[in-house]
C-alpha cells in the first residue's frame, strides 16, 4: 500500500509541476491557443499565474514532507486541497463543454483522495 501511495503521489506530483511550469511561465495568450487551454482566455493573467503558483506548491506538498519526514502530515493536506483544485477545475472544463478535460480532471480528484485517505489512516 506504501509503494502504491508513492506512486500515486509521485504521479500527482508530475501532473502538478507540469501544469504548474506551464502556467507561471507561459503566456496566457500561448496557453489560449493549446488544446484545452481555451479558458485561460478567459481568465486574468495573476488569476492564470496563480493558478500554476499553487500547482507548484502542490507537487511539492505530495512528495517533500514525507521524503523529508518533515511535517507529514502536510501529505494528506495538499492532496485535499488538489481535491478542490480539480473541482473548479472540473467546473470550468464542463462549462466550456469540454467532456474529456472533465473526465481527465476527474481522474485526478480521485488519484488525490486515494492519496489523502492512504495518508491519513
Amino acid at each position: 500500500m506504501n509503494l502504491a501511495l508513492w506512486i500515486a503521489a509521485g504521479l500527482l506530483a508530475a501532473v502538478a509541476l507540469l501544469g504548474g511550469v506551464t502556467k507561471t511561465f507561459v503566456p496566457k495568450e500561448r496557453l489560449a491557443g493549446v488544446h484545452g487551454g481555451g479558458w485561460t482566455g478567459e481568465a486574468g493573467a495573476g488569476f492564470v499565474k496563480a493558478l500554476g503558483v499553487l500547482e507548484l506548491l502542490a507537487a511539492a506538498g505530495l512528495v517533500l514532507p514525507a521524503v523529508l519526514g518533515i511535517a507529514p502530515v502536510l501529505v494528506p493536506v495538499t492532496a485535499v486541497c488538489w481535491m478542490l483544485l480539480m473541482t473548479g477545475a472540473m467546473i470550468t472544463h464542463g462549462r466550456r463543454g469540454e467532456s474529456a478535460f472533465v473526465l481527465l480532471n476527474l481522474a485526478y480528484l480521485a488519484l488525490a483522495a486515494f492519496i489523502a485517505w492512504g495518508r491519513v489512516r
